[in-house]
C-alpha cells in the first residue's frame, strides 16, 4: 500500500529515453512494462491466496496489528523493503538484481495486505473481487487518458512526495491515537493513488529508458496496489 520509496529520480542507464527510441523499441519497452505488471498482479494474487490459506492465519494477523506499535513496526519495515526493492528494480548492470527487485517488492506488499484482505472476508464473498475490479477499472481509464493525450504528468512529482509524507503521518497519528481517520481520508488517498498512477503512467512514456521496463512495471504495481489498499477500505465501509 506504500508508494513513498518510488518518488526518486530514476538511475540511467546508457540506453535512449523511451520516448527519444525508435519506434518498434519504444513499443517493445511499453508491451514489456504492461506484461511485467501484469505478471506482478498475477503473482501478488497467487502469493495471497497462499497466504490466507494458511492455517493459524488469525494469529499472523494478530502479530501484525495486534496492537499499534506492532502495527507501526510492519509499515516501517515495509517502507525500508520497498526503498531496497525499487533501489535493486532500477540497477542498470544487473537483470538478475532488478527482477529481485520486483519479486521482493510484490511479496513484500502481498504481506502488508494480509491484515486488510483478512477482514475484508469477514464482510461477505465479493467485496474483494469487487474492490479489485474497480480498482483495474480505473487503473485501465486513467491508462488511456494519458496513452490518448500523451500529457507529462511529472509536474505532479513535488506534490505527490509532500503528500505523501502528510497521509504517512496522519496515518501514523491515527494508529498512535486510535483516531478514526474516516471516509474523507479514503476519499483522498484514492485520489491521490490516482494521482500516482498518472505520473507512473506518463513516466513511461516520457522518462524511464528502454531498458528500465522491471523498474517501470514496480513503479505502476505500486500504484496500483495503493490504489485497492483505499478501494477495499471504501466498499469495506459501505458493509
Amino acid at each position: 500500500m506504500n508508494h513513498y520509496a518510488n518518488s526518486q529520480e530514476f538511475s540511467a542507464p546508457t540506453d535512449l529515453f523511451a520516448a527519444a527510441a525508435a519506434a518498434d523499441e519504444r513499443a517493445g519497452f511499453i508491451t514489456k512494462t504492461y506484461l511485467y505488471l501484469t505478471g506482478a498482479i498475477v503473482a501478488f494474487a497467487a502469493i495471497e491466496a497462499v497466504l490466507l490459506s494458511l492455517p493459524g492465519i488469525e494469529e499472523l494477523v494478530v502479530a501484525m496489528i495486534g496492537n499499534q506499535f506492532s502495527w507501526l513496526i510492519v509499515l516501517g519495515l515495509f517502507i525500508g523493503v520497498s526503498f531496497l526493492a525499487n533501489a535493486w528494480a532500477q540497477n542498470s548492470t544487473s537483470s538478475a538484481m532488478q527482477h529481485a527487485g520486483l519479486a521482493l517488492y510484490v511479496v513484500a506488499q502481498a504481506i502488508i495486505f494480509v491484515p486488510l484482505l483478512y477482514l475484508a472476508e469477514t464482510f461477505g464473498e465479493g467485496t474483494i473481487i469487487s474492490a479489485a475490479g474497480s480498482t483495474l477499472g480505473l487503473f485501465g481509464v486513467l491508462t488511456i487518458v494519458v496513452f490518448l493525450t500523451r500529457q507529462d504528468f511529472s509536474f505532479l512529482r513535488v506534490f505527490l512526495i509532500f503528500g505523501g509524507l502528510a497521509a504517512f503521518g496522519f496515518i501514523a497519528m491515527a494508529i498512535l491515537t486510535g483516531f478514526a481517520l474516516g471516509p474523507i481520508f479514503i476519499y483522498a488517498m484514492i485520489a491521490f493513488a490516482c494521482c500516482y498512477i498518472l505520473y507512473d503512467t506518463s513516466n513511461v512514456l516520457h522518462h524511464y529508458r528502454i531498458g528500465q521496463h522491471v523498474a517501470a512495471s514496480l513503479a505502476l504495481f505500486a500504484s496500483v496496489a495503493l490504489l485497492f489498499w483505499y478501494v477495499l477500505q471504501l466498499f469495506m465501509s459501505r458493509e
